[in-house]
């Protein structure tokens, strides 16, 4: 198969949970590699990663993080300052935004506050998230590798445009690890959760 070559694959052969029709297209290697580096969601089918956004202001990266993310292909749910009704106080918008993900409508989230900490704070008490203050891209891909972090917290205070570009591509670019005790912590927590 060529770069330019456009490919596809039978809907049937999708992975159950990558059904949604909303979120499948056609795409050419070229495409995929120039938006993630690579074909990573396998050759044939590219699926949209849906990430959920969270800001109590839009100041600092906040508004640019959506733009961010949907140049690099993503599709974005958003929530606080950024979405037009909602309440735009950090604890109930980092929880919104952690709930999509809980509840399967986002893959992903990234919510901030001034700090960065309230917003990881609040998205940390919805049941199985895993939400990581991310300071610098070696934080951001130490969190998704030993811990598995589902949420990316960042402060609006501290991010500067540079520090947000190496720490998305530090968090998208990592994948948990594989190692019995890295994922033996992470099956702890879920106890932790449960009350055991």
């Amino acid at each position: 198969m060529t770069n330019s070559e456009q490919t596809s694959i039978a809907w049937d052969q999708l992975p159950g949970d990558r059904r949604d029709k909303s979120r499948f297209f056609l795409v050419t290697e070229d495409q995929l590699r120039a938006v993630f580096g690579a074909a990573r969601w396998g050759r044939y089918y590219a699926w949209v990663m849906r990430i959920s956004v969270a800001a109590d202001e839009r100041v600092g990266v906040a508004e640019e993080l959506v733009v961010e993310l949907e140049r690099r292909g993503f599709e974005t749910l958003v929530h606080g300052a950024l979405a037009d009704g909602e309440r735009d106080d950090w604890a109930w918008a980092s929880a919104a935004a952690a709930r999509d993900v809980a509840e399967g409508r986002a893959d992903q989230a990234v919510v901030c506050c001034w700090t960065g900490t309230g917003a990881s704070i609040a998205a940390n008490k919805v049941a199985g998230i895993r939400a990581a203050l991310c300071g610098d891209a070696a934080t951001a891909a130490g969190a998704r590798k030993w811990n598995d972090a589902n949420v990316l917290a960042l402060s609006l205070r501290s991010t500067s445009t540079a520090e947000l570009t190496e720490i998305l591509d530090a968090w998208f670019g990592g994948e948990p690890s594989v190692d019995a005790r890295d994922r033996a912590n992470i099956a702890h927590l879920a106890k932790i959760e449960r009350g055991h």
